[in-house]
């Protein structure tokens, strides 16, 4: 067997990649993520949560601890993202048990916001 074929036998199969809308105001459609294991800062924040716009690829990157609770996270997320710039129409992000919470589809479903998980092993269209 060649390598390729071998490769390719052991490797989940991937689905279709879908191309996001284009954005057509700043704000409106953000990706978000988490960049978690970091060593400590002296605040005990090990994790960085970085929020996109897709048009204008502004960042926000905000401290966090990776044990934050939901509850903490709706409120830094209202108050960095909402206050500043509005109600986004969509959110893409990955499958993080977070993003998929009933509290976070419920608070985005609240704000009338379209959540969107990024394609299954094509982390790309995460934005």
């Amino acid at each position: 067997m060649t390598c390729a074929k071998v490769k390719a036998e052991h490797q989940k199969p991937s689905g279709l990649l879908v191309q996001p809308e284009i954005p057509e105001w700043k704000w409106d459609n953000i990706t978000m993520d988490f960049v978690t294991k970091l060593p400590k800062s002296s605040q005990g924040y090990d994790t960085i949560w970085v929020i996109v716009d897709r048009l204008t690829k502004s960042t926000i990157f905000t401290p966090i601890r990776e044990t934050d609770p939901m509850d903490k996270l709706a409120r830094i997320y209202l108050k960095e993202v909402v206050t500043r710039h509005g109600i986004p129409v969509s959110i893409i992000s990955d499958r993080d048990p977070r993003f998929a919470s009933n509290f976070w589809r419920s608070l985005q479903n609240t704000l009338g916001t379209r959540l969107d998980m990024s394609t299954a092993y094509h982390p790309e269209t995460d934005g």
